[in-house]
């Protein structure tokens, strides 16, 4: 079911410095802020040779994000990104086998433009973990 690894998203308090940082001290490819609104969230992508790592900042009152960051207030380690070819045969494979996914488990459009869900940590060792269709 799960192809190669799409990004590992990291939550920020500050994304113009976390971009600043991966940017101007590691040396790093970064894209342009981008702000998804229906996931409260601003995401910046590092680009690196075999993968991505997704700076999320929140956006907006409701921001998951922003809950996240009340618990690590320094961020930190947010969720990982698994790239599967059919989104919907992988969430009934999943529920099948006793996966929650989270929301209406309806797939939402991700930063990249295509379909994503988001898996509960409590099913995969406390980890949040995020499907997307190549």
């Amino acid at each position: 079911m799960l192809k190669r690894l799409n990004h590992v998203a990291i939550a920020v308090t500050d994304l113009e410095s976390a971009t600043a940082n991966y940017r101007d001290t590691l040396g790093a490819r970064v894209s342009e802020p981008q702000a998804l609104p229906e996931h409260g969230v601003t995401v910046v992508f590092v680009e690196l040779d075999n993968t991505k790592i997704e700076l999320l900042e929140p956006l907006g009152e409701g921001s998951p994000i922003a809950a996240f960051l009340e618990k690590n207030p320094s961020g930190g380690l947010h969720h990982v990104c698994y790239e599967v070819e059919d989104i919907l045969a992988a969430r009934d494979q999943l529920k099948a086998k006793g996966a929650r996914v989270l929301g209406d488990g309806e797939p939402k459009t991700g930063a990249h433009g295509k379909p994503v869900l988001f898996l509960h940590p409590k099913d995969f060792n406390g980890t949040l973990v995020e499907l997307e269709q190549i």
